[in-house]
């Protein structure tokens, strides 16, 4: 006779990735390297369901309990890796974001040069939703690139374009203006395959060197800063996803857990270990002492030059 428990509940990965420790991929890979637990034995296959009654360990830890869904804008500049760690040792922009944030995933990924809004959160079943292709949402972009192409050639991209074996759905594309040697283009697709902007340019004889993600369904850049990270306030978020938000499974009720932010070292007073205290600095207090009408700046002996300072000719 099967096990109910087996039916009931959802998949530990599933909740796993809801708490916000990982995607379910990720998730998947820590069961297979046994660091996962329920109910005190080492769980080694991902077909298990869970329910709130069973305990979840993660590496020795209680899972943490399960937080409010949030979505962050984040405006990622060129340079950076949309991972959490790079073999290649290459900076992440993880390790960019500020420390107080909760711990959070891409919706999809940016490549190295590709800059602009890249969408992260904490949950792993939005993260999911969002970047299926099913989902439809138009990811729209600002392209320069090396070359020349006629707005026939971009019509031509809305029927949609196979390369190398690969086909690529409906594009949406506009020639905005020639600079120099370059196009501007606005360039909208909705599948989001790898590379995929640069791959179908390419096959109309453009290089691109500037590729900038402008918006991502309905969220937009506008005017980020490059770099800035800003939340999407949850109750925009919930009319902003709409019926996507019960497939995903999100739950806006949920608290938020704060999270201190890494204190940055106050400057010191207090003179360095070994150098010798200002003689403008007052022996208790530390504050510093104004010079009389008059009296002249003193320097301490160590840190005199020894003789007169060299005379040069004023310029002409």
């Amino acid at each position: 006779m099967p096990d109910k428990s087996q039916h009931e509940g959802e998949r530990i990965a599933k909740v796993i990735a809801r708490a916000g420790l990982a995607s379910r991929r990720e998730a998947e890979a820590w069961i297979a390297a046994g660091r996962i637990a329920v109910n005190g034995a080492v769980i080694s296959s991902p077909a298990l369901n869970v329910t709130k009654a069973d305990r979840i360990t993660v590496d020795g830890e209680p899972l943490r309990t399960r937080e409010r869904t949030r979505l962050f804008l984040y405006n990622k500049p060129r340079g950076l890796v949309t991972t959490h760690a790079d073999p290649q040792g290459r900076p992440t922009i993880f390790r960019a974001l500020p420390k107080n944030l909760p711990r959070l995933i891409s919706v999809g990924r940016l490549d190295l040069n590709t800059e602009g809004l890249l969408l992260l959160t904490n949950d792993g079943g939005l993260a999911r939703v969002l970047e299926l292709p099913a989902t439809g949402w138009l990811r729209r972009y600002r392209v320069r690139a090396f070359g020349r192409v006629k707005q026939e050639a971009l019509d031509r991209l809305r029927q949609g374009v196979a390369i190398a074996g690969v086909q690529y759905g409906p594009i949406e594309a506009s020639l905005d203006r020639e600079q120099g040697s370059n196009v501007w283009l606005t360039f909208a697709i909705r599948e989001g395959k790898n590379r995929e902007v640069r791959k179908v340019l390419e096959s109309l004889g453009l290089k691109v060197n500037r590729l900038i993600r402008v918006s991502y369904g309905p969220f937009q850049l506008a005017a980020l800063e490059d770099g800035a990270v800003e939340e999407v306030k949850t109750e925009v978020l919930r009319e902003q996803i709409g019926p996507l938000a019960a497939q995903a499974g999100c739950d806006f009720e949920a608290p938020i857990m704060e999270r201190e932010t890494v204190p940055r070292r106050p400057p010191s007073s207090a003179p360095r270990r070994g150098a010798p205290p200002s003689p403008r600095k007052r022996a208790e207090g530390g504050e510093r002492r104004r010079r009389e009408p008059g009296e002249k700046r003193r320097v301490p002996r160590d840190r005199r030059s020894g003789g007169p300072r060299p005379k040069y000719p004023r310029p002409k």
